[in-house]
């Protein structure tokens, strides 16, 4: 029995020394082993070798307690009692280190899960992170761009005004010019008219001189 708990013991104690420290792939195949150990009927076996340590502890114990009570009824102790005496508190030592052991090993699976949950949730969200600032660089880029853009427009349209400026001032000067024209048509229509008067009234004093002109020759 207590060769048995000894091999426990040493057991529990390479285990736990491998899930404190880091060597190679070994804390990582007694990370699977002890998930493994956790899942189906795992947790129940580790709760029964659990409770029969337990009582063997409290058996161990309760030994302990009866031989010394027996002792001080006595007066002395027999080798016997003696021999049973260190053979108990050994197993009860044993058992509490392989309890004791258990559970140390047990807080350090679980926290060990946590940590690892923990890195990848650091590292999803440093991915996140590093995902934002990659937008927030493309939208700063698109904004430098769209503002490009703009000044681009603004200058353009600037351009069109100024362009459009100049062609009401065509417009405007063309029309003063053909109202201008159309004052000079109006008045050289004027003096046609009255040119083609006097050259009406010119021609009846042509036909009224020529018609005297014959009268004094008759």
């Amino acid at each position: 029995m207590i060769q048995v708990l000894f091999l426990v013991l040493f057991a529990e104690g390479a285990v736990a020394f491998l899930l404190m420290l880091k060597i190679g792939p070994l804390r990582e195949l007694v990370m699977k082993t002890l998930d493994q150990l956790k899942t189906g009927k795992g947790p129940a076996t580790m709760k029964t070798l659990a409770c029969t340590l337990a009582v063997i502890f409290l058996s161990s114990i309760v030994n302990i307690l009866n031989i010394q009570k027996r002792g001080l009824k006595l007066g002395t102790v027999t080798p016997m009692d003696q021999v049973l005496w260190r053979t108990h508190v050994l197993e009860a030592s044993l058992t509490g280190y392989i309890l004791f052991l258990a559970f140390v090993i047990d807080r350090l699976h679980h926290y060990l899960c946590k940590l690892t949950n923990l890195k990848k949730t650091v590292i999803s969200s440093r991915d996140e992170v590093e995902e934002l600032q990659k937008e927030q660089l493309r939208f700063k880029e698109k904004e430098i761009k769209s503002s490009d853009e703009i000044r681009k427009l603004k200058d353009e349209i600037s351009v069109l005004n100024e362009k459009l400026q100049k062609l009401k001032s065509d417009s405007d000067d063309q029309e003063k010019r053909a109202i201008s024209a159309e004052a000079h048509v109006s008045a050289l229509q004027k003096q046609c008219e009255e040119l083609l008067l006097e050259y009406d009234r010119l021609l009846e004093d042509n036909q009224i001189l020529q018609a005297q002109a014959l009268g004094y020759r008759s």
